[in-house]
């Protein structure tokens, strides 16, 4: 006899500030909890291309519609992120717009089972138990470079070349996200992030806070108050989302 899966419910908040520096937000999110849903993208090359990149990113993914599985929600992930990069080359062509692109870094969830869809350096984490896990790998120049041992992780946060990204949305002839599954468990803690967020808090940094107490709303909000408060140098996205088991589910678990 197969085991049903465990049915959650989701406390969740998606937040996005231009920064202190930048005369424009060029990120956009995507909250979609009805899809299992939360997805930020942050887009490049400048007000009329990036912006532009990622809002079209989030608009192809608010479109998903209630999946029937777990392998029909990724397909339909990736089937809207290759629209969108589509759509991102169509317009840079017809408006000159070069350099035109955007990351994306998409958390699904749907009954027990997770995935994470990602393509450049925004990035996904789990708390569970009290303790964090990137789920992503950064799609970067100074990525490779720690990976390879060439260069630590502090080294790689002050670097000057790190937003150089390897992969993204919009450039080159495919869009070519990367995809993670695993299986979500009750009280698990998600924060979807820009690397706004990242640059300026350290993984240690991020556990102390995602770790905190309290609504979804309340630790987002710390998060991006905090890179607020250091300068937020770049345009910062934040969305975490608690997994709560149904209390029935829980109880049958017990």
């Amino acid at each position: 006899m197969n085991t049903p899966q465990p049915a959650f419910t989701y406390d969740f908040a998606a937040l996005t500030d231009r920064g202190r520096q930048r005369a424009h937000n060029e990120d956009s999110i995507a909250a979609r909890p009805e899809f299992g849903l939360w997805a930020v993208a942050d887009g490049m090359g400048g007000h009329a291309a990036g912006e532009v990149a990622s809002g079209m990113i989030a608009e192809e993914l608010a479109s998903l519609g209630v999946p029937v599985s777990a392998q029909d929600q990724r397909a339909r992930v990736i089937e809207r992120i290759d629209r969108a990069h589509r759509r991102i080359l169509d317009h840079a062509q017809r408006n000159d717009a070069g350099g035109a692109g955007s990351t994306v870094a998409a958390l699904l969830l749907h009954e027990a089972e997770l995935a994470c869809v990602w393509a450049g350096d925004s990035r996904i984490y789990l708390l569970r138990d009290g303790a964090l896990t990137r789920l992503t790998r950064d799609h970067s120049e100074v990525a490779m470079l720690v990976a390879a041992g060439r260069m630590t992780e502090e080294e790689a946060r002050s670097s000057g070349r790190r937003n150089v990204i390897t992969r993204a949305i919009g450039v080159g002839a495919a869009a070519d996200p990367e995809t993670v599954t695993g299986m979500a468990k009750d009280r698990d803690r998600f924060l979807v992030c820009s690397d706004g967020l990242t640059e300026h808090l350290d993984d240690a940094e991020i556990a102390a806070l995602l770790g905190r107490s309290g609504p979804a709303a309340s630790v987002a909000s710390a998060l991006l108050e905090e890179v607020l408060r250091r300068g937020a140098r770049d345009n910062v996205s934040v969305i975490v989302v608690d997994c709560l088991a149904l209390p029935a589910v829980a109880e049958d678990v017990e």
